[in-house]
């Protein structure tokens, strides 16, 4: 089981400096750190990135209890990059180590189903520096390679 919305919401708080165990965190800010998380993850999901989170059909249909279902590998850019959008509704500042940290983990998600590009097909010209073989054309790729459904989505579930 991975981590609950809440768990990410928390760790969001933590990395900003609100420790939601230490701190009394208005019950407000957490609702809308939840609809923050919720409108994160339907733009990455509109962009591609599809985390297996699962989006509510209204701001207040989210369950806080309800399991993320994000990836162990994804769960640092969520908080990470969630903390960054809360940050400024809490009156706190982001330390430049989390942004950075943010975006490199948001790199690893994205690097992570990187798919290759489209294979040189059977009739590209060798060209005048191939001295590998007489052939004029390129070898075609006995196995071709596709994304995913299709398109170019992002699916780590």
């Amino acid at each position: 089981m991975g981590w609950t919305k809440q768990e990410l919401i928390d760790q969001a708080f933590t990395e900003i400096g609100l420790a939601p165990q230490v701190f009394n965190v208005d019950p407000d800010k957490m609702v809308a750190a939840l609809r923050s998380l919720d409108s994160m993850m339907a733009t990455w999901n509109g962009r591609g990135i599809r985390l297996g989170y699962p989006l509510p059909s209204s701001p207040g249909d989210s369950d806080p209890d309800q399991d993320s279902g994000v990836p162990d590998s994804a769960n640092e850019a969520v908080f990470l990059n969630l903390a960054i959008r809360i940050a400024p509704s809490c009156g706190k500042m982001v330390a430049m180590e989390t942004k950075a940290s943010a975006q490199a983990a948001y790199q690893v998600i994205l690097s992570a189903a990187a798919h290759p590009g489209r294979q040189p097909s059977k009739i590209l010209p060798a060209g005048a520096g191939n001295k590998r073989t007489c052939r004029p054309f390129l070898p075609a790729d006995p196995v071709p390679l596709e994304a995913a459904d299709g398109g170019d989505v992002i699916d780590l579930t």
